[in-house]
C-alpha cells in the first residue's frame, strides 16, 4: 500500500509545473551533476568564459555561488530569468547562462555574501 501511495504522490507531483521543471533540469544535468544534486542539494558547473567553478543550490534566487579551489563558496551571485518560472527552470537557465555566456550573466548579477544558513539541504530533491 505504501509503494502505491508513494507512486501516486510522485506521479501527481510530476504533473505540476514544479515537477515538470525538475524533470527537465534532470534531463539537462550530467549523471554526476544529478547525483551531486540529489545527495547535496546543489550541483556545480564550470563558467564558459573564465573556467571558474560555480555551485547552483536548489532555489530561484540568491542560490549561485563561486567556489574556490577547496570547494568553499566565496561569493554569491543572484541572477535569474524574467518571469514567474518554476524553480527547476530557473536553475536550468542559470546553468546554461554560466556555461554559455558567463560574463553577460555575471554582468547583471547582484553580489551577496554566502552563508551556510542560506543553503540548507532542499526538499526539492529526493
Amino acid at each position: 500500500m505504501r509503494a502505491i501511495r508513494s507512486l501516486f504522490i510522485r506521479r501527481g507531483a510530476e504533473r505540476t509545473p514544479e515537477g515538470r521543471s525538475l524533470r527537465l533540469l534532470r534531463e539537462w544535468l550530467s549523471p554526476a551533476q544529478w547525483a551531486q544534486f540529489a545527495a547535496k542539494g546543489y550541483f556545480e558547473v564550470v563558467g564558459g568564459d573564465t573556467g571558474k567553478q560555480y555551485r547552483i543550490y536548489a532555489g530561484a534566487m540568491t542560490n549561485v555561488c563561486e567556489v574556490d579551489e577547496k570547494g568553499c563558496p566565496t561569493l554569491g551571485r543572484c541572477f535569474m530569468p524574467l518571469g514567474d518560472l518554476p524553480v527547476g527552470d530557473v536553475m536550468l537557465a542559470q546553468k546554461i547562462a554560466l556555461e554559455s555566456c558567463e560574463n553577460r550573466a555575471l554582468g547583471v548579477a547582484r553580489r551577496f555574501a554566502p552563508t551556510g544558513f542560506m543553503f540548507r539541504r532542499s526538499r526539492l530533491v529526493g
